[in-house]
Order: C-alpha cells, then sequence, then structure tokens
C-alpha cells in the first residue's frame, strides 16, 4: 500500500530507543523527514546516526531536550518549526507503590507524559489547521484505561494522554487534521528489557525464563507474548498517513488482546 507519506515531515519525541525509534525508522522508510528527540545529546546523535545507515538516503536530525524542564522545551520548540506529523511519544514508566511517588514525583509524571503533548500540541495543532492537514498522534497504554494498582501514577498520566488526544481532535472538526492515541499493550522495548534483564540478575535466573513468566501472568493477553516495537509503529505510521483520513478523535488498541472491552 501506497502511504502518501513522501515529503512530509515529522517529529517523535523520546525517539532514541524503543517505540519511537521504530516510528522514526518506519516513517523514514516511507519517505518522510524526521526530527528525532532524546534528553542526551550524544545518545541523541548516535540514534541519528543509526538511522542514517538503517534508512540510507533519508532525512533524519535530531533535537535534545528533557521534557520535564519546559525551559527546555521551549528552546525546542523554537527550533523545530513547522511539522506535518507529531508523535507524542516521549513517557516515563516505572513500578512503585503509591505512598512512594511524592508530589514532586507526580509534577515530574504530568510534565513528561502529559504536558509534553499539551506543549508540542499547542505548537504544531495551528500550523496543521492552517495548511489544512496533519497528524497528532499519542502514544499510549493500555494501563490509561485499566490503571495497573503498582503503577497508579503511570496509569492517571495515561488516562490524561487519551483525555488530551480526544480533546485536540475535536478542534480538527472540518480540516484535514486528526488526533489519535494507540493504546499500546507490554512492550518489550528497551527500557523493558533493561528491567527484566536487571530483575532477572537480582533474581538469580535466566532473563528469557523471567520474560515468559511475566507474560504467562498476564491472564488476558490473546498475544501470549510482549509486543515488539516495530508492531506499534506500524499502527501508527498508518494513523500519519493520508490514507487514515477517517479516522479521528479515535484510540486505537495495540494491545495484543489484554483490554478485555469490546471498545
Amino acid at each position: 500500500m501506497d502511504l502518501r507519506l513522501t515529503g512530509k515531515k515529522a517529529f517523535v519525541s523520546g525517539s532514541t530507543q524503543g517505540i519511537g525509534y521504530a516510528i522514526a525508522r518506519a516513517l523514514l522508510r516511507e519517505g518522510v523527514s524526521v526530527v528525532i528527540n532524546g534528553r542526551d545529546a550524544d545518545r541523541l546523535e548516535i540514534a541519528v546516526r543509526k538511522l542514517e545507515a538503517e534508512v540510507p538516503g533519508t532525512a533524519v536530525s535530531g533535537l535534545a531536550a528533557d521534557f520535564g524542564d519546559p525551559t527546555q522545551v521551549e528552546a525546542l520548540l523554537s527550533s523545530l518549526g513547522r511539522v506535518d506529523i507529531l508523535v507524542n511519544n516521549v513517557g516515563l514508566f516505572e513500578v512503585a507503590p503509591f505512598g512512594s511517588i511524592d508530589d514532586d514525583d507526580w509534577r515530574r509524571y504530568f510534565d513528561v507524559n502529559v504536558m509534553s503533548g499539551v506543549r508540542l500540541a499547542r505548537h504544531a495543532l495551528p500550523a496543521m489547521i492552517d495548511a489544512g492537514w496533519g497528524r497528532i498522534i499519542f502514544i499510549g497504554s493500555e494501563s490509561g484505561v485499566n490503571v495497573p494498582a503498582e503503577m497508579t501514577h503511570y496509569g492517571v498520566t495515561k488516562a490524561g494522554m487519551l483525555a488530551l488526544g480526544n480533546g485536540l481532535a475535536k478542534l480538527t472538526r472540518g480540516t484535514g487534521v486528526t488526533v489519535n492515541s494507540i493504546l499500546g499493550g507490554p512492550t518489550y522495548s528497551d527500557g523493558v528489557e533493561r528491567a527484566v534483564t536487571q530483575m532477572a540478575r537480582g533474581q538469580g535466573v535466566d532473563a528469557s525464563e523471567l520474560k515468559a513468566a511475566i507474560i504467562g501472568s498476564n491472564r488476558t493477553s490473546l498475544l501470549e507474548r510482549f509486543i515488539e516495537p516495530h508492531e506499534i509503529a506500524s499502527l501508527a505510521v498508518y494513523l500519519a498517513s493520508p490514507v487514515s483520513s477517517a479516522t479521528n478523535g479515535a484510540a486505537l488498541r495495540a494491545d495484543g488482546g489484554v483490554l478485555t472491552s469490546v471498545l
């Protein structure tokens, strides 16, 4: 299928690894020029060079910023310019008891997981509407629908992201702009891999055994394995394309069947 994306410009937040990196790579393969983002300038440069090697002849660049720091975000926005496609992927997550998350932690989670999307959309959406075309995609989580007890702070911010995406979509009525969210399920990103490896080392077991045990404990997964980042990226690229024009204000599931509701 020709996704008709050649010549578009995209920005993908939190994209030096994992799902964000996979989305950036998939967009590049469709002829999109992509600006990636990470907190660390050195790691960002490494990711840019890696993408250039994996998808030769494409236009990829990087802008460093910590989305927990509004000053850095302002600097990024002043350099970014107009984009056709905005992918809000950056996010924090960790397993932690509710009582151990203090007010400062909550603020940082909201700054990174919710306010990043607010600030980026505030920058990108008016120009998209003026141009009569644009795509905003939020990379959410099934945890925003079924909030986990061991990651309440994460689930609450992902629920906020879903509400933000739905509200922004209502501002696009009658335009060629769409705003959608993806409900990702358990994905074996770089961060999850590091966490599993660390946990396995601490428990004295093989990482592959622990990985299987984690998925085995999820009673509702229909996929019965971790999702790969490129599988989330495939849906993101479809939503970024003109062929998805009738999909707006939606939360689409790429959760491996973890959520048990019909809608």
